[in-house]
């Protein structure tokens, strides 16, 4: 099981309370997260990622460990602790301003 962290306006919005754990098929990567959390919770699709691209949304992050995994390859490995289940797996909204 990967634990999964949303930001409080996509808990909201899926109506979900804390963290999560979800089943994923597979190598633990951002993209069998992301599909997961969208087969799970419906209203989440388009909200990480585009529809059609599938490219993570401009003001969305992906963390684990401490390190900032969004520009890596969706098909990337997850460490080790996240595939685990020891470390969550962090969507965090990211804020812009100057």
């Amino acid at each position: 099981m990967i634990r999964v962290v949303l930001p409080a306006h996509l808990r909201t919005l899926a109506r979900i309370n804390g963290e999560l754990e979800l089943a994923v098929e597979g190598a633990a990567t951002a993209r069998s997260v992301v599909d997961a959390l969208e087969a799970c919770y419906p209203t989440l699709r388009g909200t990480i990622r585009d529809n059609v691209t599938q490219k993570r949304r401009p003001y969305i992050r992906f963390f684990a460990c401490e390190k900032d995994l969004s520009h890596d390859s969706p098909d990337s490995p997850l460490p080790e602790a996240v595939a685990a289940g020891s470390e969550p797996f962090l969507i965090v909204g990211a804020i812009a301003g100057g």
